[in-house]
């Protein structure tokens, strides 16, 4: 993480000298002063600041939860065992409220200059990182939030269907912003590189998911949401391609460089699990090579790709071979950070059609696992789909099998995703803590717990009064 920080520091530092004719020195000491910046100055390092830290995160935490790797060796206890840590959650509370202060502060200025899409794009991204802070812990600070210049530093904790009502909203009313025909100006942002379209298809993209989340939630309307959406093209654009998406093209030049200053630290003590390794070997999966290296023997013979069993119990010597760990290209420069894409979109129109909304279930199915293969930078073989676990079932645990590739070092949607529908389904072993049962979200950090006690107090009794591991998000029912 202190990579991360000293990349985004330098990211801020750059664009700001780019952006801003007041003194540098002012601007050095007090890099958010609105009165010093234009609606586009802060675009850049945000976009940077919060992919690098999602991607940071899929790999710290995702990874493990999902059985997608594990720590090897690992003794006892961990991540993938859920032995949870008190403070799993500091880095991402403190991550994403850093640059929700600066997502505030380029609304604000996007609205002084009245420069619509700048606070399109502003209400957007606002949407992105409280969905994400809200998803993990559940009540957190919104209404007085980022307020610490106005003097508020103990916020009180808003409720779950309130930050949702209000991030629904704000998307709403950031898509009937967007003009399309008017040019963004300053510096050209790393995501869309100025296309306004993309910019609104991204919104509305969001919305869908965001939607899908709480469609458990009966009072949400989130299905009939869903479908004036899906059936109104014209009115909320979404993305239609792989290239449409948002994914963070890092190119290596600095300031927008791989988050893994060491790329081997991203498979340092890392394997590849039974579960993620065994799935993609019965697919014949093209995206093999891509995320990991062959195992090999003891006398390093390669055998194939073949991983470890995650929450493994008894001693690290049952396994007699080296296990698939990762490819570090994946985190080499250029490399590629995914934000919300194509097929995940396309998932969410196949579940929607699955589930007797809209559509063809079967056609959005096979966009979606053709866009997840593709984003990957490989090709899908001709008779991919004649494999009995590709082929689609018209269950939506099929679907969201494919899903769960496609979501592959998306933030944290994969785990997002598994409390909703309970898909795929993981194997448990005897070795795992908390009943084997999968954490459902994470604890306040313990300064909160803390330094804000009595609005803490108040977000715990939101939750039913207690904070720990196993109390359901609202939407998780």
């Amino acid at each position: 993480m202190k990579n991360i920080k000293n990349i985004s520091a330098v990211f801020l530092a750059l664009f700001l000298m780019l952006a801003c004719t007041k003194d540098f020195e002012e601007i050095n000491e007090d890099p958010n002063r609105i009165a010093e910046i234009s609606p586009g100055t802060l675009i850049n390092p945000i976009i940077y600041g919060l992919a690098t830290h999602n991607a940071n995160r899929s790999a710290s935490i995702t990874f493990d939860l999902m059985q997608v790797s594990l720590p090897f060796p690992s003794v006892s206890g961990g991540l993938h065992r859920y032995d949870v840590s008190p403070n799993i959650g500091n880095s991402s509370w403190y991550n994403y409220y850093r640059w929700l202060n600066n997502i505030n502060e380029m609304r604000t200025a996007a609205e002084e200059a009245g420069d619509v899409n700048y606070e399109a794009i502003a209400l957007t991204l606002n949407a992105w990182v409280y969905a994400n802070l809200t998803d993990i812990f559940g009540p957190v600070p919104m209404t007085e939030a980022v307020k610490g210049e106005e003097g508020n530093l103990y916020p009180a904790f808003d409720s779950q269907p309130f930050i949702y009502d209000t991030i629904l909203a704000d998307l709403e009313r950031a898509n009937e912003l967007y003009d399309t025909e008017a040019a963004m100006v300053y510096a050209d942002d790393i995501l869309f590189q100025n296309d306004v379209s993309k910019w609104q298809k991204f919104t509305n993209s969001l919305r869908m998911r965001l939607l899908l989340r709480v469609s458990g939630v009966e009072e949400m309307n989130a299905f009939q949401q869903l479908t004036t959406m899906i059936n109104n093209p014209e009115t909320y654009p979404v993305f239609e391609n792989t290239e449409e998406s948002a994914i963070l093209q890092v190119t290596g030049v600095t300031p927008n460089v791989s988050p893994w200053g060491r790329p081997q630290d991203f498979r340092l003590s890392v394997n590849l699990t039974e579960f993620f390794v065994d799935i993609l070997n019965e697919l014949e999966d093209p995206r093999r090579p891509v995320i990991g290296t062959m195992a090999s023997d003891l006398d390093n013979n390669l055998i194939g790709y073949k991983g470890i069993t995650s929450a493994y119990a008894g001693p690290e010597s049952q396994f007699e071979f080296n296990a698939s760990t990762f490819n570090i290209e994946q985190v080499e420069n250029p490399m590629q950070i995914f934000l919300l894409t194509y097929a995940e979109v396309e998932f969410i129109k196949a579940e929607m059609a699955q589930r007797g909304f809209t559509g063809d279930a079967e056609t959005h199915y096979l966009n979606g696992v053709n866009a997840a293969i593709d984003q990957m930078e490989t090709e899908v073989p001709e008779d991919y789909f004649e494999n009995e676990l590709a082929h689609y079932d018209g269950t939506l645990e099929r679907i969201m099998l494919q899903k769960y590739y496609a979501l592959y070092f998306t933030d944290y949607q994969q785990w997002f995703e598994y409390r909703r529908t309970g898909f795929p389904e993981l194997p448990k072993t005897e070795a795992m803590q908390n009943d084997a049962m999968m954490p459902v979200r994470f604890t306040y950090p313990q300064d909160i717990q803390v330094n804000n006690r009595e609005n803490y107090l108040e977000a715990i009794e939101m939750l039913g009064g207690s904070d720990n591991i196993n109390v359901k998000v609202w939407w998780d029912n």
